[in-house]
């Protein structure tokens, strides 16, 4: 059957005369020449579908009263038009009529533009404004407006390059769209600076790197009016946000995943679906609340209050029809229209909440549906599995197929290499692959590499700030530094700040940095960078710079030349990993793992602060790789427990990070203060 069949079959006589009640959103089914259009709302008494002009965005050029005995299915509104009867209707919205009692969870306002929710490409009018949302009354000319298709979606040339697919050399990186490339000295054009397609100019670097999947923080379109620079105040959940397109969004947008794709690299979505821009009680309405506030947001009992699991005012309600197909179909649209590989969930938790917000995690519907869509399109998932009030990492997280973005990890690698007591076992766990949270007994059936492990990402300190400041910075987010996690777990070396540092502490600081890169590279599971770490970018100590949509957040492409060295030793432990499958591997290392210290004992005491081990890598066919970790602030003399001291190689060693490629003379190696040395055997 061609698609013209297909299509002329979805949409029988009746459906072109009133409509069909699927798909949801605007369609354009291109063999009539019209537009299907449907939208969901359960508890309206009337819908208006307005056409606007490319001009005029005050005045529509035509409305549609929907007839509920002819245009409504259910809980869906629809009706057809063609587009002979538009001429000239480039955007739409809607006028939805129903009862007005905030108070009481209704919030229909007939005198609000709203945003069709399915809408797959949004156009901000010159006068758009938040507040004029939020207050009473019209806010003709200053709403938000979906853009009609014009075309099938289908209809773009994605070329013969594969999906890529990576295993043990999968390497995440997650970065900014624009604070990637906004800087002059990112060498991209200035027309695509802080775009989709500036991020394609800077492949290279990336493959240089080691870069196998790049994960973008959101990209869905956000309010540009509300403030948050990193994107976690979504509006709408399939448009590209529009600022971060040179050109036309969506082809935009396809055109650099088909660049990554040609280059072997993965395309990840940091996505949130936990909550939308609309905020609390006394947010703007730009869709949900005036479409149908009951069916896309968790109310208290009594309905005047909204649930906050999200931190940010409103909770989607995640187990609703509504929220479950506007998730469901999002995915659907940016796994298949847009060829995403993977999907890092914000506050993944809230998918567990039932309408009442209480957690259920027997059977939460939305997180077994969206394991199945990705099953059948071969997407990764990779939850953040905690919301406000539930911390749900490892078992407890009912995905029992997804990755998890591992906070232990974080915790337990940083409180080793500042020097904090009695962490040495907690080292163990991690490098292990964190078998304490993803077990592989018979009920479970965990592997490591559903354990993200990460030491930064873009929320607290960045990796540099890690080390060099012992407390936050946040006076510029305007919030009189209350914002922010205290719980940073970092130590200054010595000296609070990035200006004026001695080199003594420099120096400490990148030995740090390094010890840091070596741990994530050597540990079993899925390792994820965060851009700009390996030049040492900095954000002078401001740990949720959110709001930032300057250069405090835009990456400094001059710090690669100064602290290249760093870039150079990353590049080469990521080399290093990708070379060595024992490490990454689908299961737990068991039997090919001898654990020791500085000699044939691994001391597990309150004041331990050594650790070594040895990796065998027959069973993979891969060499033997022994590891020496000093975490004391003097040197130690580690008595490697294998073999002979030519059998082995220095691969790296963060004290003295020039030395390797050098043979053993002796089983007895110096390790300095606060340093990792990492050998591997001959053969």
């Amino acid at each position: 059957m061609t698609r013209r069949e297909r299509l002329l079959r979805e949409f029988g006589k009746w459906d072109v005369r009133e409509g069909s009640p699927g798909p949801l959103g605007a369609t354009w089914v291109e063999p009539l020449k019209s537009w299907n259009f449907a939208l969901y709302s359960r508890r309206a008494t009337g819908v208006t579908l307005l056409l606007y002009g490319e001009k005029d965005s005050v005045n529509p050029i035509r409305e549609i009263v929907l007839n509920p005995r002819m245009n409504k299915s259910g809980r869906i509104w629809h009706c057809w038009v063609p587009a002979a009867e538009a001429p000239g209707a480039v955007r739409y919205a809607y006028r939805v009529d129903g009862h007005y009692n905030p108070g009481a969870g209704y919030c229909f306002d007939r005198s609000k533009i709203l945003l069709d929710p399915f809408a797959h490409s949004v156009h901000f009018p010159a006068a758009y404004s938040r507040d004029a949302a939020a207050l009473p009354g019209p806010n003709d000319g200053r709403a938000p407006l979906g853009a009609l298709p014009t075309r099938e979606e289908e209809d773009f040339d994605w070329g013969s390059a594969n999906l890529p697919r990576h295993s043990h050399d999968l390497i995440v990186y997650e970065l900014h769209v624009k604070g990637f490339t906004s800087r002059a000295n990112s060498g991209v054009a200035p027309s695509k600076r802080g775009t989709f397609a500036g991020l394609v100019e800077k492949i290279p670097y990336l493959l240089d790197l080691g870069i196998t999947a790049v994960e973008l923080m959101p990209v869905h379109q956000y309010d540009p009016c509300e403030g948050n620079y990193w994107g976690y105040m979504t509006l709408n959940f399939f448009s590209p946000h529009r600022a971060y397109a040179a050109g036309e969004p969506i082809d935009e947008f396809r055109r650099m995943v088909k660049a990554f794709h040609e280059k072997n690299i993965e395309v990840w979505l940091d996505v949130v679906y936990n909550h939308t821009s609309e905020g609390g009680a006394d947010g703007p309405t730009y869709s949900y609340r005036g479409i149908d506030n009951q069916s896309y947001y968790i109310l208290s009992r009594d309905r005047a209050t909204y649930d906050n699991s999200s931190g940010c005012g409103n909770t989607m309600r995640c187990d609703s029809p509504a929220a479950r197909a506007l998730i469901l179909e999002s995915l659907r649209f940016w796994m298949n229209q847009m060829r995403v590989d993977g999907f890092r969930f914000d506050l993944a938790s809230i998918f567990t909440r039932r309408s009442d917000g209480s957690v259920n995690l027997d059977d939460p519907l939305l997180i077994t549906d969206i394991g199945l869509l990705a099953s059948r399109n071969g997407a990764r998932l990779v939850a953040e599995a905690w919301d406000i009030g539930s911390y749900l990492l490892g078992r407890a997280f009912p995905g029992i197929n997804w990755r998890q973005w591992n906070g232990k990890f974080r915790d337990d690698v940083r409180d080793f290499v500042r020097g904090m007591p009695g962490r040495t076992g907690a080292l163990m766990m991690r490098l292990y692959g964190s078998d304490d949270l993803f077990p592989d007994n018979l009920s479970d059936s965990y592997r490591p590499f559903q354990s993200v492990n990460f030491i930064t990402a873009h929320d607290g300190f960045c990796l540099y700030d890690l080390v060099s400041y012992n407390i936050k910075h946040n006076d510029a987010n305007g919030h009189g530094n209350k914002d922010g996690n205290d719980d940073n777990r970092s130590w200054n070396s010595g000296y609070e700040g990035v200006e004026g540092a001695p080199q003594k502490v420099v120096d400490l600081r990148k030995r740090q940095v390094r010890n840091f890169m070596c741990l994530l590279m050597l540990a079993n599971g899925t390792p994820m960078i965060c851009a700009g770490d390996e030049f040492l970018t900095t954000r002078k100590g401001n740990n949720n710079a959110y709001n930032q949509d300057n250069e405090l957040n835009y990456l400094d492409w001059d710090l690669l030349k100064t602290n290249r060295d760093i870039f150079s030793f990353l590049q080469r432990l990521i080399a290093f990993r990708k070379a060595h499958p024992s490490i990454a591997r689908s299961s737990y290392w068991r039997g090919d793992i001898k654990w020791y210290g500085c000699g044939a004992f691994t001391d597990l005491s309150e004041m331990s602060r050594t650790l070594a081990y040895c990796l065998h890598g027959k069973s993979v066919n891969d060499s033997d790789i022994y590891v020496a970790i000093n975490g004391s602030d003097r040197p130690e003399v580690f008595h490697i427990q294998e073999g002979h001291a030519s059998d082995w190689i220095l691969v790296a060693d963060t004290f003295t990070p020039e030395a390797t490629g050098t043979a053993l003379e002796s089983l007895s190696y110096i390790v300095g203060p606060r340093t990792v040395s990492i050998f591997v055997s001959r053969t």
